[in-house]
């Protein structure tokens, strides 16, 4: 497994949520603030009440897509088989930078876009990794149908996910789906269809890849 990644178990993940969770002592509501903080040790936690010196880490924003108005949405409609190879420097390029599997990063454009740059979902989200507007401003760029930016920026986010959810691939997954205020939450993978469905493609992907070296032929 490449690095950041390790084969986790189930009990472990378990605990690592247990981590994340501690401080969410008061009723979890379908919206919530998530605010961080580090103690003494030099360990960050997260939690939807302010501790003392905590500061706001993400705005209440309930995780699942939803279609915004004044968006034309705009699917995937490139068929060309160079597709899959035609990002294939950049996608390189932000997987060494943010030391996040190669086949991680053509998985998420794969289910996002099905590698189309000029992809636009109902929710308003853009580009080859299919970024929202919010995200694309939190990863500093202003242009999500430019592919190179588009890949570094989700290939960025992803890896703040991993870090965030210590490695686990399974939460990194569900978090770029559905927000990680959402993982946070809900203490796991969120209770979205669509979210569930969709770690369930991305992880299906990224081991097709890991096995397949021709992502086209993956893809098929």
């Amino acid at each position: 497994m490449a690095a950041g990644f390790p084969s986790w178990t189930r009990t472990r993940s378990a605990a690592i949520l247990a981590t994340l969770a501690v401080g969410l002592t008061a009723p979890l509501r379908a919206e919530a603030d998530i605010y961080s903080h580090t103690d003494k040790d030099g360990v960050m936690h997260f939690s939807n009440v302010r501790k003392p010196g905590g500061k706001l880490y993400l705005r209440s924003r309930e995780g699942k897509r939803r279609a915004r108005p004044n968006v034309t949405p705009v699917p995937p409609s490139d068929r060309s088989v160079e597709r899959f190879s035609r990002y294939d420097a950049h996608i390189r390029e932000a997987a060494t930078l943010y030391q996040i599997p190669v086949e991680l990063v053509r998985a998420v454009i794969k289910v996002e876009s099905d590698y189309d740059p000029k992809a636009v979902s109902s929710a308003g989200a853009q580009g080859l990794m299919q970024l929202m507007p919010e995200t694309a401003l939190r990863m500093q760029i202003r242009d999500s149908f430019e592919p190179r930016l588009n890949i570094l920026a989700g290939t960025r986010y992803l890896r703040i996910l991993a870090n965030l959810f210590n490695g686990d691939l399974e939460l990194t997954i569900a978090a770029y789906n559905a927000g990680e205020g959402a993982v946070v939450r809900h203490r796991g993978i969120p209770p979205y269809a669509e979210t569930q469905g969709y770690v369930l493609k991305v992880l299906s992907y990224y081991h097709r890849f890991r096995t397949v070296p021709e992502p086209h032929v993956a893809s098929e």
